[in-house]
């Protein structure tokens, strides 16, 4: 170890003292420039810069103004997800530039490990959180128990909080009207995770009684008054669920319905990562899309114009999401904003179904 002492960090006090002004003039300096005469701000600035005075701390002085400058989203995932995601990405992307415009900076708490995002949400220095997805009742109670403003974003309401929400049951029926008005009978539903407890494999209807997962919940019941309506036995419907919201997840869900005889002629997938799954699935088996199998999707991310063939999909407004839910946060009304508008966008992965 090196026996050199320690060097002291310079204080306000010592910047102050050397200069021969009092305290609140130091630090009028750095805080309130306005307040000072050129000379004397110069001044105080060149004995900062010489001890080697770090500045204010920013803590402190967000916690004497009552105002931390952040906003705490609380995601339900993993922050790998978050960033590799492309409905999540656009979604942060709008919370970001409403943060931006309103001067706030941006903290992202994952939820996948429950005791670190607790830990996190006590500690957080924010001015309030959005909840975005998590169904964890535990995270939420952590985060009502700051007494701060919060928002719940693709999740059940959090009482007292705004909820922000997509017309998720109406976009998904839909997709599911458009594959019934080209001839399709024979259908399958691709669904992520309904609930915490993983499952990879059939939904069964003890799955449905319960909602958590509320989006994936309102989504399949979206399909299923579709089919309903038009005459359809729900129970000749396959539906298979996947604990993740992914390609993978699609591929291999896409797989077990294709085995099923009769086979389906369409796939309603819940998310487009899904349904590029189940088109490399598709092709896999020699399929041809949409000649023998009609694929849509849910989200129109970027990629799913550049697909082929380019994917039939609902498209939601995933960065007005994200500005809506930090402009309902900032308001403090607590007040939910109309459900946002979707909007089904028919390109090539559909088309009559076969021998129609």
């Amino acid at each position: 170890m090196s026996d050199r002492k320690k060097q002291k960090t310079a204080t306000l006090e010592d910047i102050a003292e050397a200069a021969g002004v009092s305290r609140t003039t130091a630090s009028n300096a750095f805080n309130r420039p306005d307040q000072l005469s050129s000379a004397v701000r110069d001044n105080i600035m060149d004995i900062a810069a010489r001890l080697k005075y770090p500045g204010p701390n920013p803590m402190a002085r967000r916690l004497r103004s009552g105002r931390a400058g952040a906003v705490g989203v609380v995601f339900g995932d993993s922050l790998s997800y978050a960033f590799s995601d492309s409905a999540a990405i656009a979604f942060l992307l709008g919370v970001g530039q409403a943060c931006q415009d309103a001067g706030q900076s941006l903290l992202l708490i994952p939820t996948d490990a429950t005791s670190a995002a607790q830990a996190t949400i006590t500690d957080a220095i924010v001015d309030g959180f959005i909840v975005y997805t998590t169904p964890n009742e535990t995270v939420v109670s952590q985060v009502l128990a700051r007494n701060l403003p919060a928002v719940s974003v693709d999740r059940l309401p959090i009482f007292g909080c705004a909820a922000v929400r997509i017309e998720d049951r109406a976009g998904a029926r839909f997709a599911a009207e458009h594959v019934l008005a080209l001839g399709h009978r024979r259908i399958a539903v691709l669904v992520a995770r309904l609930q915490p407890e993983p499952n990879s494999g059939p939904v069964d209807r003890q799955r449905l009684e319960k909602v958590s997962y509320v989006v994936s919940t309102d989504r399949l019941a979206g399909y299923l008054d579709a089919i309903k309506a038009a005459g359809v036995c729900v129970s000749e419907v396959a539906i298979e669920e996947r604990p993740t919201n992914s390609e993978d997840a699609g591929y291999t869900a896409a797989r077990a319905v294709l085995s099923r005889r009769p086979r389906p002629s369409a796939i309603l997938a819940m998310s487009d990562r899904m349904a590029f799954g189940a088109m490399k699935a598709a092709d896999e088996l020699g399929l041809s899309v949409p000649g023998d199998l009609s694929i849509v999707g849910f989200d129109d991310i970027a990629a799913a114009q550049s697909a082929r063939p380019a994917l039939t999909t609902v498209r939601q407004p995933l960065i007005e999401k994200g500005l809506v839910a930090v402009r309902e946060l900032l308001s403090g009304s607590g007040d939910s904003p109309a459900p946002l508008a979707v909007q089904l966008v028919v390109r090539q992965s559909t088309g009559p179904a076969p021998g129609g």
